[in-house]
Protein backbone atom coordinates (compact mmCIF):
# COMPACT_ATOMS: atom_id res chain seq x y z
CA UNK A 1 0.00 0.00 0.00
CA UNK A 2 2.70 2.59 1.06
CA UNK A 3 4.84 1.69 -1.79
CA UNK A 4 1.62 2.28 -4.26
CA UNK A 5 1.08 5.62 -2.52
CA UNK A 6 4.74 6.53 -2.67
CA UNK A 7 4.31 5.92 -6.58
CA UNK A 8 1.33 7.61 -7.23
CA UNK A 9 3.22 10.83 -5.39
CA UNK A 10 5.78 10.17 -7.45
CA UNK A 11 3.93 10.37 -10.82
CA UNK A 12 1.99 13.64 -9.56
CA UNK A 13 4.82 15.59 -8.92
CA UNK A 14 6.17 14.99 -12.39
CA UNK A 15 3.55 15.76 -14.10
CA UNK A 16 3.20 19.30 -12.05
CA UNK A 17 7.33 19.38 -13.31
CA UNK A 18 8.08 19.25 -9.63
CA UNK A 19 11.73 18.03 -9.06
CA UNK A 20 12.28 15.83 -6.47
CA UNK A 21 16.06 15.08 -7.43
CA UNK A 22 17.70 18.47 -5.98
CA UNK A 23 18.26 21.91 -7.53
CA UNK A 24 20.79 20.29 -10.17
CA UNK A 25 17.85 18.90 -11.81
CA UNK A 26 15.90 21.86 -11.95
CA UNK A 27 15.96 22.37 -15.67
CA UNK A 28 12.63 22.62 -17.10
CA UNK A 29 12.89 20.41 -19.90
CA UNK A 30 14.83 17.47 -18.47
CA UNK A 31 11.70 15.40 -17.81
CA UNK A 32 12.18 12.54 -15.11
CA UNK A 33 10.87 9.25 -15.04
CA UNK A 34 9.58 7.79 -11.57
CA UNK A 35 12.65 4.97 -11.77
CA UNK A 36 15.84 6.04 -11.55
CA UNK A 37 18.85 3.11 -12.99
CA UNK A 38 20.80 1.48 -10.04
CA UNK A 39 24.18 2.85 -11.20
CA UNK A 40 23.16 6.41 -9.60
CA UNK A 41 25.17 6.19 -6.41
CA UNK A 42 28.38 6.39 -8.03
CA UNK A 43 29.92 10.14 -7.31
CA UNK A 44 30.33 12.17 -10.41
CA UNK A 45 33.35 13.34 -12.14
CA UNK A 46 33.93 17.63 -12.23
CA UNK A 47 33.83 17.98 -15.85
CA UNK A 48 35.25 20.97 -17.20
CA UNK A 49 33.55 22.28 -20.63
CA UNK A 50 34.27 25.73 -21.35
CA UNK A 51 36.52 25.34 -24.14
CA UNK A 52 37.22 21.19 -24.45
CA UNK A 53 36.30 20.29 -27.74
CA UNK A 54 33.42 17.74 -28.52
CA UNK A 55 33.98 14.26 -30.37
CA UNK A 56 31.43 13.00 -32.90
CA UNK A 57 31.73 9.81 -34.57
CA UNK A 58 29.86 9.13 -37.83
CA UNK A 59 28.43 11.73 -40.33
CA UNK A 60 25.37 10.29 -41.60
CA UNK A 61 22.05 12.12 -41.77
CA UNK A 62 21.55 12.40 -38.17
CA UNK A 63 25.28 12.69 -37.40
CA UNK A 64 25.93 15.54 -39.42
CA UNK A 65 23.05 17.73 -38.17
CA UNK A 66 24.05 17.15 -34.79
CA UNK A 67 27.08 18.60 -36.34
CA UNK A 68 25.65 21.57 -37.41
CA UNK A 69 23.45 22.21 -34.68
CA UNK A 70 26.59 21.95 -32.66
CA UNK A 71 28.77 23.94 -34.71
CA UNK A 72 26.09 26.65 -34.70
CA UNK A 73 26.05 26.60 -31.33
CA UNK A 74 29.69 27.32 -31.01
CA UNK A 75 31.26 24.21 -29.87
CA UNK A 76 34.88 23.16 -30.88
CA UNK A 77 34.17 19.76 -32.85
CA UNK A 78 36.44 16.96 -33.47
CA UNK A 79 34.40 14.82 -36.16
CA UNK A 80 35.15 10.97 -37.85
CA UNK A 81 33.99 9.06 -40.04
CA UNK A 82 34.01 5.89 -42.36
CA UNK A 83 34.58 7.77 -44.98
CA UNK A 84 36.09 10.89 -44.53
CA UNK A 85 34.47 13.13 -47.58
CA UNK A 86 31.18 13.41 -45.73
CA UNK A 87 33.86 15.33 -43.81
CA UNK A 88 34.67 18.13 -46.09
CA UNK A 89 31.75 20.55 -46.13
CA UNK A 90 32.25 20.56 -42.04
CA UNK A 91 35.64 20.98 -41.73
CA UNK A 92 35.12 23.90 -43.84
CA UNK A 93 32.59 25.09 -41.51
CA UNK A 94 35.13 25.04 -38.77
CA UNK A 95 35.13 21.46 -37.57
CA UNK A 96 38.67 18.92 -37.23
CA UNK A 97 39.33 15.69 -38.63
CA UNK A 98 40.55 13.43 -36.35
CA UNK A 99 41.12 9.02 -36.67
CA UNK A 100 40.13 9.12 -33.08
CA UNK A 101 38.00 11.47 -31.46
CA UNK A 102 38.37 9.53 -28.39
CA UNK A 103 41.88 10.49 -27.70
CA UNK A 104 41.50 14.00 -28.09
CA UNK A 105 37.95 14.93 -26.57
CA UNK A 106 36.70 14.05 -22.71
CA UNK A 107 33.13 13.65 -24.27
CA UNK A 108 32.00 11.78 -27.66
CA UNK A 109 28.61 12.02 -29.59
CA UNK A 110 28.41 8.79 -31.55
CA UNK A 111 26.01 8.44 -34.50
CA UNK A 112 26.07 4.90 -36.03
CA UNK A 113 23.19 3.00 -38.26
CA UNK A 114 23.12 -0.01 -35.73
CA UNK A 115 24.77 -1.27 -32.24
CA UNK A 116 27.07 -3.65 -33.97
CA UNK A 117 28.26 -0.65 -36.22
CA UNK A 118 28.69 1.17 -32.84
CA UNK A 119 30.80 -2.23 -31.21
CA UNK A 120 33.05 -2.57 -34.16
CA UNK A 121 33.92 1.48 -34.50
CA UNK A 122 34.67 1.64 -30.59
CA UNK A 123 36.45 -1.68 -30.98
CA UNK A 124 39.20 0.15 -32.90
CA UNK A 125 39.47 3.31 -30.62
CA UNK A 126 39.65 1.17 -27.48
CA UNK A 127 43.34 2.36 -26.62
CA UNK A 128 42.11 5.47 -25.88
CA UNK A 129 39.22 4.51 -23.03
CA UNK A 130 40.21 6.18 -20.01
CA UNK A 131 38.43 6.91 -16.60
CA UNK A 132 36.23 10.05 -17.15
CA UNK A 133 35.47 9.50 -20.68
CA UNK A 134 31.72 9.98 -21.92
CA UNK A 135 30.32 8.37 -24.87
CA UNK A 136 26.86 9.86 -25.46
CA UNK A 137 25.44 7.45 -28.06
CA UNK A 138 22.55 8.11 -30.20
CA UNK A 139 22.29 5.56 -32.28
CA UNK A 140 18.97 3.42 -32.54
CA UNK A 141 19.97 -0.22 -32.42
CA UNK A 142 19.35 -3.29 -30.43
CA UNK A 143 17.85 -2.95 -26.49
CA UNK A 144 19.69 -5.53 -25.58
CA UNK A 145 22.97 -5.43 -27.00
CA UNK A 146 23.32 -1.63 -25.94
CA UNK A 147 22.73 -2.68 -22.23
CA UNK A 148 25.52 -5.04 -22.41
CA UNK A 149 27.45 -2.24 -24.38
CA UNK A 150 27.23 0.23 -21.75
CA UNK A 151 28.35 -2.47 -18.82
CA UNK A 152 31.55 -3.61 -20.70
CA UNK A 153 32.26 0.21 -21.07
CA UNK A 154 31.47 0.60 -17.19
CA UNK A 155 34.04 -2.04 -16.32
CA UNK A 156 36.65 -0.28 -18.11
CA UNK A 157 35.68 3.49 -16.21
CA UNK A 158 34.22 4.66 -19.63
CA UNK A 159 30.67 6.23 -18.91
CA UNK A 160 28.25 5.33 -21.47
CA UNK A 161 25.07 7.25 -22.14
CA UNK A 162 22.27 5.94 -24.40
CA UNK A 163 20.12 9.05 -26.32
CA UNK A 164 18.19 8.26 -29.09
CA UNK A 165 17.16 11.10 -30.84
CA UNK A 166 13.70 10.95 -32.09
CA UNK A 167 12.92 13.81 -35.23
CA UNK A 168 13.80 13.51 -38.65
CA UNK A 169 17.75 15.13 -39.55
CA UNK A 170 16.08 18.20 -40.63
CA UNK A 171 14.02 18.84 -37.10
CA UNK A 172 17.31 18.32 -35.79
CA UNK A 173 19.22 20.41 -37.38
CA UNK A 174 16.33 23.18 -36.57
CA UNK A 175 16.25 22.02 -32.54
CA UNK A 176 13.23 20.72 -32.84
CA UNK A 177 13.93 16.60 -31.89
CA UNK A 178 13.20 14.64 -28.78
CA UNK A 179 16.18 12.88 -26.75
CA UNK A 180 15.43 10.06 -24.57
CA UNK A 181 18.14 9.45 -22.54
CA UNK A 182 19.40 6.21 -20.32
CA UNK A 183 22.11 5.18 -17.84
CA UNK A 184 23.50 6.91 -14.80
CA UNK A 185 22.13 10.35 -13.84
CA UNK A 186 25.80 11.80 -13.31
CA UNK A 187 26.47 11.21 -17.28
CA UNK A 188 23.19 13.61 -18.00
CA UNK A 189 24.72 15.74 -15.78
CA UNK A 190 27.71 16.16 -17.33
CA UNK A 191 26.19 16.54 -21.06
CA UNK A 192 23.44 18.52 -20.34
CA UNK A 193 24.47 21.01 -22.27
CA UNK A 194 25.08 19.02 -25.33
CA UNK A 195 21.50 17.92 -24.91
CA UNK A 196 20.30 21.44 -24.68
CA UNK A 197 21.85 22.39 -27.69
CA UNK A 198 20.77 19.25 -29.63
CA UNK A 199 16.80 18.46 -28.52
CA UNK A 200 14.25 20.69 -27.64
CA UNK A 201 13.15 17.93 -25.18
CA UNK A 202 15.11 15.59 -22.72
CA UNK A 203 13.26 12.97 -21.27
CA UNK A 204 15.20 10.70 -18.66
CA UNK A 205 13.67 6.78 -18.93
CA UNK A 206 16.12 4.84 -16.95
CA UNK A 207 18.69 2.26 -17.30
CA UNK A 208 20.74 1.22 -20.45
CA UNK A 209 18.77 -0.37 -23.28
CA UNK A 210 15.36 1.76 -22.16
CA UNK A 211 16.53 4.45 -24.40
CA UNK A 212 16.10 2.28 -27.19
CA UNK A 213 13.23 0.39 -26.42
CA UNK A 214 11.06 4.08 -26.03
CA UNK A 215 12.83 5.22 -29.19
CA UNK A 216 11.09 2.24 -31.05
CA UNK A 217 7.64 2.66 -29.31
CA UNK A 218 7.84 6.12 -31.14
CA UNK A 219 9.27 4.81 -34.63
CA UNK A 220 6.51 1.90 -33.94
CA UNK A 221 3.66 5.15 -33.73
CA UNK A 222 5.26 7.63 -36.01
CA UNK A 223 5.76 5.27 -39.11
CA UNK A 224 2.49 3.58 -38.92
CA UNK A 225 1.61 7.46 -38.81
CA UNK A 226 3.24 7.87 -42.27
CA UNK A 227 1.81 4.86 -43.83
CA UNK A 228 -1.94 5.80 -42.78
CA UNK A 229 -1.17 9.41 -44.37
CA UNK A 230 0.00 8.16 -47.55
CA UNK A 231 -2.59 5.68 -47.66
CA UNK A 232 -5.13 8.71 -47.24
CA UNK A 233 -3.54 10.55 -49.90
CA UNK A 234 -3.82 7.72 -52.42
CA UNK A 235 -7.00 7.33 -51.37
CA UNK A 236 -8.15 10.76 -52.24
CA UNK A 237 -6.47 10.77 -55.42
CA UNK A 238 -8.26 7.69 -56.41
CA UNK A 239 -11.95 9.28 -55.87
CA UNK A 240 -11.17 12.25 -57.83
CA UNK A 241 -9.86 14.49 -54.90
CA UNK A 242 -6.91 16.99 -55.63
CA UNK A 243 -4.55 15.90 -52.71
CA UNK A 244 -3.12 18.97 -52.39
CA UNK A 245 -6.39 20.10 -51.06
CA UNK A 246 -6.71 16.64 -49.22
CA UNK A 247 -3.69 17.77 -47.22
CA UNK A 248 -5.08 20.83 -46.47
CA UNK A 249 -8.53 19.44 -44.98
CA UNK A 250 -6.67 16.92 -43.14
CA UNK A 251 -4.12 19.62 -41.50
CA UNK A 252 -6.93 21.03 -40.54
CA UNK A 253 -9.20 18.30 -39.00
CA UNK A 254 -8.66 15.87 -36.16
CA UNK A 255 -6.90 13.86 -38.12
CA UNK A 256 -3.64 16.29 -38.05
CA UNK A 257 -0.62 15.02 -36.72
CA UNK A 258 3.30 17.11 -36.62
CA UNK A 259 4.09 13.69 -39.26
CA UNK A 260 1.43 14.96 -41.67
CA UNK A 261 2.94 18.30 -41.49
CA UNK A 262 6.08 17.50 -42.15
CA UNK A 263 5.87 14.47 -44.36
CA UNK A 264 2.68 15.29 -46.12
CA UNK A 265 4.05 18.34 -48.43
CA UNK A 266 6.91 15.83 -49.28
CA UNK A 267 4.17 13.02 -50.33
CA UNK A 268 1.60 15.57 -52.36
CA UNK A 269 5.26 17.11 -54.24
CA UNK A 270 7.01 13.77 -54.60
CA UNK A 271 10.40 15.16 -53.27
CA UNK A 272 11.72 12.65 -51.37
CA UNK A 273 15.22 13.62 -50.81
CA UNK A 274 16.15 11.74 -47.33
CA UNK A 275 15.69 13.72 -44.62
CA UNK A 276 14.99 10.35 -42.67
CA UNK A 277 15.62 7.33 -45.15
CA UNK A 278 13.01 4.34 -45.74
CA UNK A 279 15.77 1.57 -45.15
CA UNK A 280 16.59 3.25 -42.14
CA UNK A 281 12.76 3.03 -40.85
CA UNK A 282 12.87 -0.73 -41.90
CA UNK A 283 15.61 -1.42 -39.68
CA UNK A 284 13.92 0.48 -36.75
CA UNK A 285 11.06 -1.78 -37.74
CA UNK A 286 12.55 -5.08 -37.65
CA UNK A 287 14.01 -3.82 -34.23
CA UNK A 288 10.46 -3.67 -32.90
CA UNK A 289 9.44 -6.84 -34.11
CA UNK A 290 11.98 -8.20 -32.63
CA UNK A 291 11.57 -6.71 -29.30
CA UNK A 292 8.24 -7.49 -29.62
CA UNK A 293 8.41 -11.04 -30.25
CA UNK A 294 10.86 -11.53 -26.99
CA UNK A 295 7.79 -10.66 -25.00
CA UNK A 296 5.49 -13.10 -27.09
CA UNK A 297 3.95 -9.79 -28.20
CA UNK A 298 1.73 -9.85 -31.46
CA UNK A 299 2.38 -6.09 -33.35
CA UNK A 300 -0.10 -7.04 -36.30
CA UNK A 301 -0.24 -3.85 -37.71
CA UNK A 302 3.46 -3.17 -37.63
CA UNK A 303 4.43 -6.47 -39.18
CA UNK A 304 2.43 -5.51 -42.44
CA UNK A 305 4.18 -2.02 -42.28
CA UNK A 306 7.38 -4.08 -42.17
CA UNK A 307 6.40 -6.31 -44.87
CA UNK A 308 5.74 -3.23 -47.38
CA UNK A 309 8.72 -1.98 -46.05
CA UNK A 310 10.60 -4.46 -47.53
CA UNK A 311 8.42 -4.69 -51.06
CA UNK A 312 9.58 -1.07 -50.96
CA UNK A 313 13.25 -1.26 -50.52
CA UNK A 314 13.43 -4.30 -52.92
CA UNK A 315 12.20 -1.64 -55.70
CA UNK A 316 14.85 0.93 -54.97
CA UNK A 317 13.07 3.42 -52.55
CA UNK A 318 15.37 2.34 -49.53
CA UNK A 319 17.53 5.50 -50.12
CA UNK A 320 15.02 7.62 -50.55
CA UNK A 321 12.62 9.37 -47.93
CA UNK A 322 10.76 7.49 -45.46
CA UNK A 323 7.79 9.60 -46.94
CA UNK A 324 8.17 7.35 -50.27
CA UNK A 325 6.18 4.71 -49.01
CA UNK A 326 3.47 6.86 -50.45
CA UNK A 327 5.05 5.51 -54.03
CA UNK A 328 5.15 2.09 -52.73
CA UNK A 329 0.99 2.49 -51.92
CA UNK A 330 0.69 3.84 -55.00
CA UNK A 331 2.74 1.03 -57.03
CA UNK A 332 0.55 -1.56 -55.59
CA UNK A 333 3.73 -3.06 -53.93
CA UNK A 334 1.31 -4.82 -50.96
CA UNK A 335 1.93 -7.65 -49.34
CA UNK A 336 0.11 -10.44 -50.58
CA UNK A 337 -1.97 -10.88 -47.16
CA UNK A 338 -3.36 -7.28 -47.36
CA UNK A 339 -4.11 -7.86 -50.91
CA UNK A 340 -5.86 -11.20 -49.79
CA UNK A 341 -7.60 -8.92 -47.24
CA UNK A 342 -8.89 -6.31 -49.32
CA UNK A 343 -9.90 -8.87 -51.69
CA UNK A 344 -12.38 -10.43 -48.69
CA UNK A 345 -13.57 -6.97 -47.90
CA UNK A 346 -14.62 -6.29 -51.57
CA UNK A 347 -16.42 -9.99 -51.75
CA UNK A 348 -17.84 -9.44 -48.52
CA UNK A 349 -18.98 -5.63 -49.69
CA UNK A 350 -20.44 -7.11 -52.68
CA UNK A 351 -22.37 -9.80 -51.25
CA UNK A 352 -23.97 -7.38 -48.39
CA UNK A 353 -24.97 -4.73 -51.41
CA UNK A 354 -26.83 -7.81 -53.34
CA UNK A 355 -28.81 -8.74 -50.16
CA UNK A 356 -30.37 -5.19 -49.82
CA UNK A 357 -31.25 -5.15 -53.44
Amino acid sequence: MKRSLRLSLQRLLLFFHVDTHGPRLARRHIILSPRAPAALDRPMADRPRDGKPIGLIGLGLMGTAICERLLARGYDLVIQNRTADKAVPLVSRGARWSDNPLRECDRVIISLYTTEVVEEVLGQLEDAYEPGKLLIDTTTGDPQRTAKLGARLASRGVDYLEVPISGSSEQTRRGQSTAMVAGPMRSLEACRDLLDAIAAKTYYVGHWGDGVRMKLVTNLVLGLNRAVLAEGLVFAKSIGLSTERALEVLLNSPASSRTMETKGPKMVNSEFAPQAKLSQHLKDVRLILAEAARTSRELPLTALHAQLLERAEAEGYGELDNSVIIRAIEDGLLPATASRAATRGIEALSSLLDEVE
